[in-house]
């Protein structure tokens, strides 16, 4: 589904990524993580042709993502508040990106009515615009956008940043029903290594732009990323 080759992008001559090969089977839910500066997000932006890599390329779908639009329609995304629209209120903003992903106002409404769990009554009717709500409700927000239209893969940097314990379950619980019932493909950058370890079939870690680890997700995978980052 998403393969990588010979990826490289540097920044000032500091190589910030460096990957040979790196492969993303359909249906798989995958981690990455990483500490601060591993080349995470940096991946994240190469596969959403946001930057341009230095050296090699992203195919999705074999579309090489940075000659071609025609794999945009099959991946949600969110990585940071700069991919919200925050002088709209939520109702609006899902109405567009609803709209954008050729949905009907009955679909958009149905969507919504199936993630006001996951909302907590503090998203919709608020009366507010994106701006003005917390940081935790505004991560709903973009998490609830980039799962509209049913795409194939959802790419998360972070998701659950700013969120409180009980709304980091029920993502937990969404991510793991939407890929059951729909295939759905999720790619997921978290420091949080417990959920990470939950939702996710294979983690790779990256250190220094390289891939340092790649695993299976097993009974021991916590306790082996655990491991890894306490020495």
């Amino acid at each position: 589904m998403i393969q990588i080759n010979d990826l490289k992008k540097s920044y000032s001559g500091i190589t910030v990524l460096n990957i040979p090969e790196l492969k993303f089977e359909k249906g798989v839910n995958f981690g990455l993580v990483g500490n601060n500066g591993a080349g995470k997000t940096t991946l994240f932006r190469l596969l959403l042709d946001l930057i341009r890599a230095d050296q090699g390329e992203v195919n999705i779908n074999g579309e090489n993502v940075a000659k071609s639009e025609n794999w945009k329609h099959q991946l949600g995304s969110y990585l940071d508040q700069g991919f919200l629209i925050d002088f709209l209120s939520p109702e609006e903003f899902f109405d567009f990106v609803g709209k954008t992903k050729g949905m009907s106002s009955g679909d958009i409404e149905a969507f919504l009515d199936n993630m006001q769990e996951f909302f907590s009554g503090e998203v919709l009717g608020r009366k507010k615009l994106i701006r003005n709500l917390s940081m935790g409700n505004q991560q709903k927000t973009g998490i609830a956008a980039a799962l509209m239209g049913n795409p194939e893969i959802v790419v998360l940097d972070e998701p659950f940043n700013s969120l409180d314990p009980t709304t980091q379950i029920r993502l937990v619980k969404l991510i793991k029903k939407i890929q059951e019932t729909n295939g759905t493909t999720f790619l997921i950058s978290s420091h949080d290594l417990n959920h990470i370890a939950e939702v996710c079939d294979r983690i790779v870690v990256l250190h220094e732009g390289e891939v340092a680890q790649d695993i299976i997700t097993g009974q021991d995978t916590l306790e082996t990323l655990k491991a890894y980052f306490a020495v």
